[in-house]
């Protein structure tokens, strides 16, 4: 597996790559990176949560469904703990080692190490991030803004709860629960399996372009930057790890969730820290960074949970 997911990394390099070089000359400007960004939340990352749900239901299938909402709010409450000890004076670190990149890079990921049935138990921790994001995360960024600057008021739980990807992770689960999936016309399957495909080569594109917006040497000189890489890429995804190996739960569950839990930083602090006020800079840099570095650690992380959860 590990082989597998290193392959699949490399791959989403090429694909970052292709989005800096695409807006390092011009050919992709900051509006229509906007635009091809918004395709992600909107339409590819619902449609894949969507198409992971599309099988037939079973007792054993939902008793599966449940261990993985309960690792999900587990593996999350690591990465936060760890995280609030650790930058407790730094909002934007603290959100941004306290959500992985679960979406972005965890789907392409978790669907070619463990399949579509990884992203059926990946939906739990996608859904409680964004909930967490906005009870939790949001206050931390308003926490580092400037006195005095007037900030949007953003985002409203009701807002939140209506995203598209908690409603469709919704939807998927009473899909799932009405064993409708199986009998959904093929035209629409084939729709939805479609827009699925796009997740990796949008998300990653997306992500090179980020990187074309900051200068490359602020990346390697801010040596903050690899303190906050290292307790995102390394403790916590080693905790995690350890914290599962040893439980009675079906392996693909417990590397999904690895799988999320060691992703990069996600790109919700860059989005959130620009709306509210943040450091915005500084969160593209830790977004970029750890992306960077996932390339080499990840495989390694997973090999080793390959190992002892095996």
């Amino acid at each position: 597996m590990a082989q597998i997911i290193l392959q699949q990394i490399l791959t989403m390099a090429l694909y970052m790559l292709c989005g800096y070089l695409l807006y390092k000359t011009g050919k992709i400007t900051d509006e229509g990176s906007r635009s091809i960004a918004n395709l992600l939340p909107w339409v590819v990352i619902p449609s894949t949560l969507i198409n992971s749900f599309l099988v037939e239901y079973s007792a054993e299938k939902m008793k599966n469904l449940l261990i993985a909402f309960a690792l999900a709010g587990a593996t999350l409450l690591i990465s936060v703990i760890i995280s609030r000890l650790i930058f407790r004076n730094s909002g934007v670190e603290c959100f941004g080692v306290s959500f992985s990149n679960a979406g972005f890079i965890g789907i392409p990921l978790v669907q070619s190490a463990v399949g579509d049935e990884g992203v059926f138990y990946l939906s739990g921790i996608l859904i409680i991030m964004n909930l967490l994001q906005w009870t939790y995360g949001i206050p931390l960024l308003r926490k580092d803004r400037k006195e005095g600057e007037k900030v949007d008021s953003g985002q409203s739980l009701k807002s939140v709860l209506l995203s598209p990807i908690v409603l469709c992770a919704a939807a998927g689960v009473i899909i799932f629960i009405t064993g409708m999936g199986p009998r959904l016309p093929k035209v629409l399957t084939t729709f939805i399996g479609g827009l699925t495909q796009l997740n990796a080569p949008l998300g990653m594109i997306v992500l090179g372009i980020y990187l074309g917006k900051i200068r490359l040497m602020d990346i390697i000189t801010t040596k903050r930057l690899y303190f906050v890489s290292a307790v995102r890429l390394l403790l916590i995804p080693i905790v995690t790890v350890l914290a599962f190996a040893f439980l009675p739960v079906p392996y693909p569950i417990k590397m999904t969730m690895v799988i999320a839990g060691a992703a990069p930083v996600g790109v919700n602090v860059a989005v959130y820290a620009q709306l509210y006020d943040a450091d915005y800079e500084y969160a593209c840099l830790t977004v970029t960074q750890s992306t960077i570095l996932s390339i080499a650690v990840m495989p390694v992380i997973i090999w080793m949970a390959e190992q002892l959860m095996r």
